[in-house]
């Protein structure tokens, strides 16, 4: 009865679902509640596995650097895969169920590891647990999403993403706090979050398949099918992801200007109280002003972030910073997966979250790995303002191959 008097009075998702005053369905809500105990448990390791690589396991930064760009990049192929099986099937939640569910069980047993190799192996395994949830998942707020609040579902989705990454590193700080250089206890932990996300995923609704779907042509055309500026798009994100190197450098920059380690997931939370609600406001904005404005705003941001943090060695100075880069995922992140959907045939979105979402992986793996390679032969100085000029290139590059300035209304 109370789900029909909001339906009443906010109206209703495209899949019939009723909206409340947000805008947001009860279904959006639960996949938000997942994001969020998601990255409670990732974000109670990633930023204390720098430490735990240098200190515990004797790594260095090239390991790092290898480590993070092979763990994003595996996932780059599943990520198409699996936006094309949901795609075909129609059933997408099968899909994102197993891939958080495979992250779930894995991530807890970097608890047991003695060598970085065996990091890798099963940071690997959590990403492919990644890359098959991603893009069926992205499909799915899709289906979600009425046209003129997609920035909204995506910010907000985001912006419960990072919360998880605010409430993990306070976590991992108050256990560290009781039990210093607790690591592996620690990482063991991450169990009860994962549990819980298995949990709330069984409770969300699966989607009804969208009616344009049911009658679309064979999965090859799909490609086809897709709009020229999705690809131009796809192109420019591609060159940004190239000097957007894993956030562990920064994380591992702020320790070697003298960080204590129990205070590193603390700023790493704080930078995560920054994205969650500059995700909102850029969202909300972006189904107004429009994507790529606020995409452009987003990486320019981005580079005047990356040539300071390659500039100043003052501590303080740094993580003000480091602070500061938050504002660039809320101006982005939501908005380039808003504007995926907004350029997609319908049918097709999973697969066009799957190519987004590989292009990301891909870059991720080059910038990375670059990365590492130029903070350990040139300088950590150079490595950043190498990620700086690639962010300013892809600025000029979005309104150089993508013209058309009504960018947010192509929406189905």
């Amino acid at each position: 009865m109370a789900n029909a008097r909001a339906a009443a009075r906010y109206g209703t998702d495209p899949s019939g679902n009723a909206l409340d005053r947000f805008g947001l369905s009860r279904p959006v809500w639960l996949l938000g509640w997942v994001s969020f105990f998601t990255d409670t448990a990732s974000e109670m390791v990633y930023p204390l596995l720098p430490l735990f690589l240098t200190r515990v396991l004797g790594a260095g930064a090239m390991s790092l650097g290898v480590i993070e760009g092979v763990a994003e990049a595996a996932n780059s192929v599943l990520k198409i895969v699996s936006g094309w099986l949901a795609d075909r099937s129609g059933t997408p939640k099968r899909l994102v169920l197993a891939g958080y569910g495979l992250s779930s069980l894995v991530r807890p047993l970097i608890a047991a590891v003695t060598a970085w190799p065996q990091v890798l192996a099963l940071r690997f395994t959590d990403r492919l647990g990644k890359g098959i949830r991603t893009s069926p998942r992205d499909a799915m707020l899709a289906r979600l999403a009425p046209a003129h609040l997609r920035g909204r579902v995506y910010g907000f989705h985001r912006a419960m993403d990072h919360a998880g990454a605010v409430a993990g590193p306070l976590v991992a700080s108050a256990y560290l706090y009781f039990h210093p250089e607790a690591y592996r206890s620690l990482f063991a932990w991450t169990l009860v979050p994962g549990i819980i996300v298995i949990l709330i995923l069984l409770r969300v609704p699966e989607q009804r398949r969208d009616p344009a779907a049911a009658a679309a042509p064979g999965a090859g055309s799909k490609w086809t099918r897709m709009p020229r500026r999705f690809y131009s798009a796809i192109a420019v994100i591609l060159v940004f992801s190239l000097g957007n190197a894993s956030d562990a450098f920064l994380l591992l920059r702020i320790g070697d200007l003298g960080l204590a380690g129990v205070w590193i997931p603390l700023v790493w939370s704080a930078l995560h109280v920054v994205k969650m609600t500059s995700s909102v406001i850029g969202g909300a904005l972006s189904d107004r002003l429009g994507r790529r404005a606020m995409i452009a705003i987003g990486w320019l941001w981005y580079a005047v972030i990356y040539a300071a943090f390659g500039e100043f060695t003052n501590l303080p100075i740094v993580i003000a910073i480091f602070l500061a880069y938050g504002l660039y995922f809320g101006l982005t992140e939501g908005v380039e997966k808003a504007w995926v959907a907004d350029m997609a045939p319908a049918d097709a979105r999973g697969t066009a979250f799957g190519i987004y979402n590989a292009a990301l992986g891909i870059g991720g793996l080059a910038a990375s790995l670059l990365f590492g390679v130029i903070w350990t032969r040139v300088s950590p100085q150079a490595a950043f303002l190498t990620g700086a000029a690639l962010a300013l290139a892809a600025s000029v590059l979005l309104y150089l191959a993508i013209p058309d300035a009504d960018d947010s209304r192509h929406q189905r």
